[in-house]
């Protein structure tokens, strides 16, 4: 079985808003796209244009309606994918050593060429964070797109993981958790981020920012839309205008 680190030099992982996630799947498309052209195995599709489509994905977002006491019902979209746990389950129940936690930055990865797809580590993991590749026949999982973060061929801005770079709400952030300036830690700290299911005792390293109570919106008020016509639109008037506007003044009757 894998051990897991008892330190590591950095804990990178995310921050994800669920005050501001919109439920675009902008971040479920830019992860696919992403990791089937570069990480590892490709994510395949099964049946994609068919009746009955399947395929694998590292990231997928899961939208509920819920009702918080003495407010009106909202809709939270929920993005779920690899927390990068510190005492990480998938890990140790791994027989041949393919999941692995890294001691230089905290991400959970898979080495593919050691991958049996036993598919223990998916029947480990309490959030359901892993899948098998039916065609490959390999596990899959967030690698944070750990082949983005350190590649100098690539401009500052664009290392980071793509669905925090696609997200177009600012609703994902990505930064170093042991740094408490880093944006992620100051983030937790101001708005109480949460650990997912905390009491599974997986010291996630991911955070969810909880959403924020909606109150009863304040009634418009009422907007004259004619308004803005009615009134002159100058008192001196110059040009044509000007001077058709005098001659006018200048009629019987005006």
């Amino acid at each position: 079985m894998t051990q897991l680190p008892a330190l590591t030099d950095k804990k990178l992982g995310l921050v994800i808003d669920l005050d501001t996630c919109v439920g675009c799947h902008a971040c479920v498309v830019s992860c696919k796209g992403w990791n089937t052209e570069n990480y590892g195995a490709p994510l395949s599709d099964q049946d994609a244009y068919g009746a009955d489509p399947s395929g694998t994905f590292l990231n997928r977002v899961h939208s509920y309606e819920i009702t918080p006491k003495d407010a009106p019902a909202q809709v939270v979209h929920f993005p779920k994918s690899c927390l990068h746990c510190e005492d990480a389950p998938c890990v140790t129940v791994c027989p041949t050593g393919a999941s692995y936690k890294r001691v230089e930055d905290g991400i959970v990865l898979v080495n593919e060429d050691a991958c049996i797809g036993c598919g223990l580590c998916a029947w480990a993991c309490p959030y359901g964070a892993r899948e098998m590749d039916q065609e490959e026949k390999v596990m899959k999982k967030c690698t944070l797109c750990v082949d983005r973060i350190y590649n100098e061929n690539l401009p500052e801005e664009d290392r980071q993981p793509a669905c925090v770079r696609t997200c177009p709400a600012g609703a994902r952030h990505f930064g170093d958790f042991n740094d408490p300036a880093s944006n992620v830690s100051t983030l937790v700290a101001e708005r109480g981020g949460m650990d997912l299911m905390a009491e599974q005792g997986t010291k996630p390293v991911n955070k969810y920012l909880p959403p924020r109570p909606k109150t009863d919106a304040q009634p418009e008020p009422e907007i004259d839309i004619l308004a803005p016509l009615l009134a002159p639109i100058a008192s001196d008037s110059k040009g044509f205008l000007g001077w058709l506007d005098r001659t006018l003044d200048k009629l019987p009757g005006a």
